[in-house]
């Protein structure tokens, strides 16, 4: 009797740790055949496990294609068991659009299923993975037990593309990192945009070329004008059904452009910068503040530069 009370204790006590770390994933259906799964507008904390992010799948004739793989080994699993309550089908490709942790530290969870990404993302992964994932540690806990990185080992490029029998095309650009993959799907006219669009929360510059970027934005926009275009599916925040998120993006990023320009051209320091209160249009936006700070550690420095060598 005393062993069998031990083996009830004992499996209660693994159906807590399950629901402990359960991230709830739920398939959002966005077109026919096109799926997107939605993180909380947050920064990386233990309470969300790095469920912060979107990632998606389409069901291909040929199999499923996955669109980024989440923050962690367990998010990764989890993704494959939603992925499976919607279509059988087999698992297909899995595309990495960037090199930031929450896009592709779910890819161990994929194994035997082909690992995609343009050959500077495969490379940034390769360098830098392990630094973010340690980082990741440090953020969200055991949330991350078991996760190691894996690389992508196939090469995109951009043009136009036929995978799993579904006609997608690849949009290459940068801005938001050195190299940031946008997947525009034919068939339902979806377009998933990656982290160079946020919707309804205040974007990410840890690897942010400002110009770059807005000239990506110019590019995604032209998509949305498309006659076949029919959504739109951020890196974070909420799927949109016209440019909006990408108005939003741009909006932010020229304030901050300015904003940092304006500064280091009135000789303000860091500290100054960092006490600068936001605007009202974007005050009220989630981590608006906390991304505003990190913003400054990124950006400020080369504004200082900037208006040092005008000066001069």
């Amino acid at each position: 009797m005393k062993q069998l009370f031990s083996l009830v204790l004992c499996a209660l006590a693994g159906l807590a740790t399950a629901a402990e770390f359960d991230y709830g994933l739920q398939a959002q259906p966005v077109a026919e055949g096109v799926y997107a799964f939605i993180g909380r507008n947050e920064d990386f904390s233990t309470a969300n496990g790095g469920n912060i992010v979107n990632t998606g799948f389409i069901v291909a004739p040929g199999g499923i294609i996955v669109i980024d793989s989440g923050s962690s080994l367990r998010y990764g699993q989890q993704m494959r068991q939603a992925i499976a309550r919607v279509s059988p089908r087999p698992l297909a490709l899995v595309i990495n659009t960037h090199h930031h942790p929450d896009h592709f530290l779910g890819n161990q969870a994929f194994a035997g299923t082909p690992l995609a990404a343009l050959p500077a993302t495969i490379d940034g992964i390769a360098s830098e993975g392990n630094a973010f994932a340690e980082n990741l540690y440090r953020l969200t806990g055991d949330w991350m037990k078991g996760t190691e990185v894996v690389a992508p080992s196939r090469a995109l490029a951009a043009g136009h593309s036929e995978i799993a029998g579904r006609r997608l095309r690849l949009i290459a650009l940068d801005g938001h990192t050195g190299a940031d993959l946008a997947i525009y799907d034919e068939a339902s006219g979806v377009l998933f945009a990656g982290d160079l669009v946020f919707n309804g929360r205040a974007p990410t510059t840890p690897h942010a070329d400002l110009a770059h970027w807005l000239a990506a934005l110019d590019q995604l926009e032209a998509v949305t004008r498309e006659a076949g275009f029919t959504a739109l599916v951020p890196g974070h925040g909420a799927v949109a059904r016209d440019a909006a998120p990408i108005r939003q993006t741009r909006a932010w990023l020229l304030w901050l452009r300015g904003a940092m320009q304006q500064a280091a051209r009135a000789g303000l320091d860091m500290n100054e910068v960092l006490a600068l209160p936001l605007p009202a249009e974007f005050a009220g936006l989630p981590v608006a503040a906390s991304e505003y700070r990190r913003s400054v550690g990124h950006l400020f420095p080369a504004a200082e530069q900037e208006a040092l060598g005008a000066a001069q």
